[in-house]
């Protein structure tokens, strides 16, 4: 129990009892199904990550007996509230058989007041808990698990009858407004205090934060002061995180704290800028769920996560794709991490869902709005990825966008989108600024698109703010190759992937925020790939966060400054068919040395990167040092590859034909779409080509001829990645090259 003068907090963990009966209402429940649960919970830790696409969605209860004295407030006049801090995605809250609230949207806190019901008699309380289908509440199409649950925690708020506020939209009561002056280095900062009551008598509220205090009197529910300090402690991201703490107390003797930062962004099309210095946001997404547990976590779990982002140096957060729980924010807030939070506005737009992306918005932003970590609002996520921009989704992102600056115009709104989506899209112009999540080099194309399309992008939009909101590949650590490719699931292709794409960034200071996807493997229960069932493997650490992939050290060698390292990859990639193999070393020291079976190999000087080919004819200790830091692996030399380390689904069908079989003044499948189709004879034997396909596949035909963007994409790209990609058996990719062999450049 949390216990000031005035008010007591209780937790609500145990004594639950849960059922999977499909009912209506509580009277129809079977109490002989109901089993024991301990919160948080959810009914998806294992069905939701195991493969199939076929984990439980639909209406589940949880059911407490409330005691009497729970129920009972601290004192005369004073009232008692449930607090649920998630319940997904949807919760009809009974007393007894009464409906007493419904909440849509499960990743925000809410609370009911359950005062009327301190009777002197224990009353039962009854959670119908739903994340089944529907057509209102989001999300309802996403490439991840909707798990479904009272997945956090629930308490009882007792407080006297002069009191906070405790019944709109989950807000603490208090919001504390910083305004720095950089030159003058000082800060204004403006705290509302919201309060309920009722009576005659005079309320007071003593407002205290950095040695100051003021006590003013409550007028029409809130009470408004204002503080200056001078000189002001900035928080100031990694370098600098410091929070101050505000304490407000009533004089019927409630009292709540919140602490605060003081803080200035700016953004602008040359990047984002703390405190006045350009700060370009380098950082990871999160899912919040975990192996086993699903999204019923505890601190403890939290706290893990947080230690794992903070070690790859990264200086952001891209909270995907809902509200995270407030013992995450807390974190960022604590570690300096700059946020980017959002709701589950996500691929497909509802016209039914309207009013739910607005109260899912409005929960988030008066939820966290003391959070100095937050720098922009995400109003949506890939959104025209199942539907068209019509002007049902355009009105309902300016309804999002005015509501955030009405309630914040502190912060900036933003948005991720779809690589697909045009760069004149109507849609770009309502956020303050934009980001894409573009995945060239995995699911479609070549590395070096991603760079051309935000270089055309600054080029074209030269005033605008843009980000790189998503990016990454799929890799199981089981499988290996001494010659990865695109597709093959291999940690070493990821370490190549990651490499471009972290050099592209790096060139590019202008992206205002640049966010890999994903921190952590996480579950999506309609995947069945790379090897695994209901897995998204973007992850730089696996799904239970036991092992970091090679490419987590990457990051490490680029972000982290403070902790110096040297990294040996390939320590899962034992056996290796070749006689030369090539050994690759991450480090953020400026040499390292390679020692085979003790001996010196070669030093290199360099920067993160550090490859070394080395012969090899039986087993082998291989060791990386800089200085006092050391790193070991074992490789040995085998007559053919390990076939545990090949994806046995990857294409190799890119590898049948050199370059130098070709002749280069004709035409062939290595020539890019856009080259073939400028020419008319090679031209018309593409388009022939294409005009069948589309017989078959129509739909994804007329979204190419439908989209410039991506025509211009898809022109970028060799015709034997593109037809590679669409499945293209050898022998038809080898008939085509033929033809186009026979025409001349």
């Amino acid at each position: 129990m949390v216990d000031t003068q005035g008010r007591k907090v209780y937790s609500l963990l145990e004594g639950w009892r849960f059922t999977k009966d499909s009912v209506k209402e509580p009277k129809a429940l079977s109490a002989l199904q109901a089993q024991p649960v301990v919160l948080p919970h959810t009914w998806n830790a294992v069905d939701g990550q195991d493969g199939g696409n076929d984990y439980y969605r639909g209406t589940c209860w949880y059911i407490r007996q409330l005691s009497a004295e729970e129920l009972a407030p601290s004192e005369t006049g004073g009232r008692v509230y449930i607090e649920f801090d998630g319940a997904a995605m949807s919760c009809d809250l009974y007393i007894d058989e009464e409906k007493i609230l419904t909440h849509a949207g499960g990743y925000s806190r809410f609370r009911a007041d359950l005062t009327r019901f301190a009777d002197g008699a224990p009353h039962m309380l009854y959670a119908a808990v739903s994340n089944e289908d529907n057509q209102t509440v989001y999300p309802q199409k996403a490439d991840f698990t909707f798990y479904g649950g009272i997945y956090r925690s629930v308490r009882l708020i007792k407080v006297p009858a002069v009191h906070f506020a405790l019944g709109y939209m989950g807000t603490s009561g208090l919001r504390i407004t910083p305004k720095v002056d950089l030159e003058k280095k000082t800060c204004d900062v403006m705290v509302t205090a919201y309060v309920e009551h009722k009576g005659e008598e005079t309320v007071y509220a003593t407002f205290e934060t950095a040695g100051q205090s003021v006590t003013i009197p409550v007028e029409d529910s809130y009470a408004t002061a204002e503080f200056h300090l001078d000189p002001v402690r900035l928080w100031d991201g990694l370098d600098d995180p410091y929070l101050y703490t505000m304490k407000v107390t009533l004089n019927s003797g409630d009292e709540i704290m919140s602490r605060y930062g003081c803080r200035s962004y700016q953004i602008t099309s040359e990047g984002f800028f703390l405190n006045g210095r350009l700060y370009p946001l380098r950082g990871v997404c999160r899912h919040q769920d975990r192996k086993g547990l699903g999204n019923a976590l505890s601190l403890k779990e939290h706290q893990e996560d947080m230690a794992l982002i903070c070690e790859t140096g990264a200086n952001t957060i891209r909270l995907a794709h809902y509200q995270h729980a407030q013992e995450f924010y807390d974190l960022c807030d604590e570690t300096g991490m700059v946020i980017w939070a959002e709701i589950p506005y996500i691929t497909m737009h509802m016209p039914g869902g309207t009013a739910n992306t607005l109260s899912q918005m409005e929960e988030l932003i008066v939820q966290n709005y003391n959070h100095p970590s937050i720098a922009v609002w995400g109003l949506s996520n890939e959104i025209t990825a199942a539907s068209a921009v019509d002007e049902s989704m355009l009105d309902n992102h300016r309804m999002l966008n005015d509501l955030c600056h009405r309630l914040d115009p502190t912060r900036l709104t933003t948005m991720a989108n779809v690589f697909m989506l045009e760069t004149d899209s109507p849609i770009l112009e309502i956020p303050d600024v934009n980001s894409y999540n573009l995945y060239f080099g995995w699911y479609l194309g070549e590395l070096s698109q991603n760079e051309a399309f935000f270089d055309d992008y600054h080029a074209k939009f030269p005033d605008r703010a843009i980000g790189f909101s998503e990016y990454g590949a799929d890799t199981n650590v089981a499988f290996h190759s001494s010659n990865p490719q695109r597709g093959d699931y291999t940690e070493e292709y990821e370490c190549i992937y990651h490499e471009h794409i972290l050099r592209m960034i790096e060139e590019r200071p202008w992206l205002w925020g640049t966010h890999m996807w994903n921190m952590f493997d996480f579950a999506a229960d309609g995947r069945d790939e790379g090897g695994k069932h209901g897995e998204n493997q973007k992850g730089l650490v696996t799904f239970d966060r036991k092992l970091k992939k090679d490419a987590f050290y990457l990051y490490k060698a680029y972000w982290n400054k403070k902790e110096p390292f040297v990294h040996l990859c390939g320590s899962r990639y034992t056996d290796r068919a070749e006689d030369e193999t090539k050994i690759k070393v991450y480090s953020n020291q400026p040499d390292v040395s390679l020692y085979v079976d003790g001996k010196l190999f070669e030093t290199q000087q360099g920067n993160r990167i550090f490859e070394f080919t080395v012969p090899i004819s039986g087993e082998h200790t291989i060791e990386a040092k800089s200085g006092s830091l050391t790193d070991r692996i074992i490789i040995r030399k085998v007559s053919e590859p390990n076939p545990d380390y090949i994806y046995n689904k990857a294409s190799q069908v890119t590898n049948w034909f050199d370059s130098d079989e070709l002749d280069p003044e004709a035409f062939s499948v290595q020539d890019t779409l856009g080259e073939l189709q400028a020419h008319p004879q090679a031209g018309a034997v593409v388009n022939a080509m294409m005009e069948k396909a589309a017989a078959s596949r129509g739909d994804v035909a007329e979204s190419v001829k439908d989209n410039p963007l991506l025509k211009m994409m898809l022109g970028r790209m060799s015709l034997i990645s593109l037809l590679t990609q669409a499945g293209a058996d050898e022998e038809s990719i080898k008939s085509l090259n033929r033809i186009l062999q026979g025409i001349k450049k």
